[in-house]
């Protein structure tokens, strides 16, 4: 299991109460299930809406499932932005 942070933006954070979060997961779809576990609600909703960067590359269409993450990394939540 990787230790990583999830920082959340926008409606996410407001959402989590919070900026970021450590979590123990071995993939995307780990870390966001313990998200939502952590934060039943609001939130989950909210992640039905985002996008995702890990370490800074874009998550896009990938299963959630077959993206590692790596120890010390950060997943990004970004709910849909407004404006340009």
């Amino acid at each position: 299991m990787a230790k990583v942070t999830v920082r959340y933006w926008a409606a996410a954070k407001a959402a989590a109460g919070v900026a970021e979060e450590a979590y123990d997961a071995a993939t995307l779809a780990d870390a966001l299930g313990a998200v939502r576990e952590r934060h039943p609600g609001e939130l989950t909703r909210v992640l039905l809406r985002c996008s995702f960067l890990v370490d800074g590359d874009p998550v896009g269409t990938r299963e959630h499932g077959t993206v590692r993450l790596a120890d010390g990394g950060t997943v990004e939540v970004l709910p849909p932005f407004a404006g340009g």
